[in-house]
């Protein structure tokens, strides 16, 4: 994908990113078998957030493989949709030290009602993953989406220059895990 088509898919995908309420996050297990679940998320225009349970599946499956690939946005009659390849982090920091307050508020409804109070949330989901994109990649199906032009907004020059940011730190130190298409 040329630099330009990159920088426009990006675009698209954080404008996605900022709308979603919920991302799909795919974990690969020791077995090789593959994990997909629907989760809460926050998007900062540098990295997603997720809180989980600290014994879940998908974080023992990051521990073994830091890769993971999100998918979002609604299929509906043409796939118009995103996904992000990333490579995913699980501080050491709580839930409750690390969440932005606008998670808490971006999901204050959906815990009410399942009955959890934003504190019994951070007790429960504690442990943080946090994934730094690698890769936005567009998909859509009979039609081509409008795409925007990246020298335009102050929000798209940022998030192509936070992309660079996050692709120049990533090849310059070392990830366990790292799969062979990200070495360059």
């Amino acid at each position: 994908m040329d630099q330009n088509r990159a920088a426009r898919a990006a675009a698209r995908i954080d404008r996605m990113l900022r709308s979603e309420s919920v991302v799909w996050l795919s974990t690969v297990g020791r077995d090789g078998q593959p994990h997909l679940v629907p989760i809460w998320f926050s998007w900062d225009g540098a990295s997603i957030v997720i809180a989980s349970k600290p014994n879940a599946k998908k974080v023992a499956n990051l521990r073994h493989n830091p890769s993971v690939m999100l998918a979002l946005g609604k299929p509906e009659d043409d796939f118009d949709v995103g996904m992000v390849r990333g490579i995913a982090e699980l501080p050491a920091e709580s839930a409750a030290d690390l969440l932005p307050p606008t998670h808490l508020a971006k999901y204050r409804d959906q815990m009410a009602a399942i009955g959890l109070t934003p504190s019994e949330f951070l007790a429960a989901y504690s442990q943080v993953i946090r994934i730094r994109p690698t890769h936005f990649l567009p998909w859509h199906g009979r039609t081509i989406p409008s795409e925007v032009d990246l020298g335009g907004s102050t929000g798209d020059r940022r998030l192509a220059a936070a992309i660079r940011r996050v692709a120049a730190s990533l090849e310059t130190r070392p990830v366990p895990g790292r799969p062979a298409f990200l070495a360059g």
